[in-house]
This record gives C-alpha cells, structure tokens and sequence, in this order.
C-alpha cells in the first residue's frame, strides 16, 4: 500500500465497517421477525407460511449472514492491515474477499420486501468490497509527475 492512500483506505474501511455492521443488525432483527411469524402455532404456521418458505427463509438466512460475517472479517484485517499489525499478512486467506454466496432469488421472491431488501443490499455491499480489493491490488501506472520526480530524484 502506497502511504499516500492509506488515509483515504483507512476511512473508507471504517465507513464500510459501520454500514456492514448496521446492516448485519438490522438483518438479525428482520430474520428473527420472520422466524417468529413462522412459528408453529397449533400444528398449523402462523401466518399461512409453509414448512417449505420457512426453510427458504432459514437458508436465505444463513446465506445473508455469513456474506455479512464475511464482509465484517475482510474489513477487520485491513483495518489491521492498515494499522501495521504484524499479524495480518496481505497473504492471508483473510485478506482476500473470496467468491461471495448468491441469493437463489427464485425463493428470495417469496419473502417479504424488507428482507429482499436486505438480502439484495448485502449482495451489494459484498460487491462494492470485491471491487474496492480489486482496485487497491490492481497496480498503479506511474504518472507523468511521479516519473519526474523520480528522474530528479535520482540525479541528486
């Protein structure tokens, strides 16, 4: 990493590292809605939801919040990264964001709004991190200024 980035990475981290976390809370709490609404009441489902949604919803579920976890654990070692910490090597399996896990949308359809809501903004912001890790790793062309700079200094 280049020390002139490292500001502009550092927030950018910090900035993803609140959205994913809110959006993990804000999950947890939408799933466990649903959960409860499809809890058996009486040998029936409430809510006229069948056993076959309710397993939709479950693996919909684990889905989102391992992409999540997964997004929060990218973050967390390049905030180490970043921070200098011996420990967090750009080599480790943690450093690289990974294929994510896709949504089968055809059960994702089923669900409420807000949960295909979510279930789409985590796909997103798994997405934006790929493509954020892409862009860091992708070498930098020299500029003009910088060849310059590098001619000047190695004539001193």
């Amino acid at each position: 990493m280049m020390a002139f980035g490292l500001p502009v990475q550092r927030a950018q981290v910090e900035n993803l590292y609140v959205e994913a976390m809110l959006l993990a809370d804000e999950a947890h709490a939408a799933f466990a809605v649903q959960r409860d609404l499809g809890r058996i009441d009486g040998g029936r489902i409430a809510g006229g939801r069948d056993s076959l949604h309710l397993v939709g919803l479950a693996c919909e579920s684990l889905k989102t919040t391992t992409r999540l976890m997964h997004i929060i654990a990218w973050l967390l070692h390049r905030r180490a990264m970043i921070a200098g910490d011996p420990g967090a090597g750009a080599n480790d399996s943690a450093a690289r964001i990974g294929e994510p896990v896709a949504a089968d949308w055809s059960v994702c359809l089923g669900f409420d709004s807000a949960i295909r809501r979510i279930i789409a903004a985590s796909e997103r912001l798994f997405e934006r991190v790929a493509a954020l890790e892409a862009g860091w790793d992708t070498p930098q062309a020299v500029t003009p200024v910088q060849e310059l700079l590098a001619q000047l200094e190695a004539r001193l």
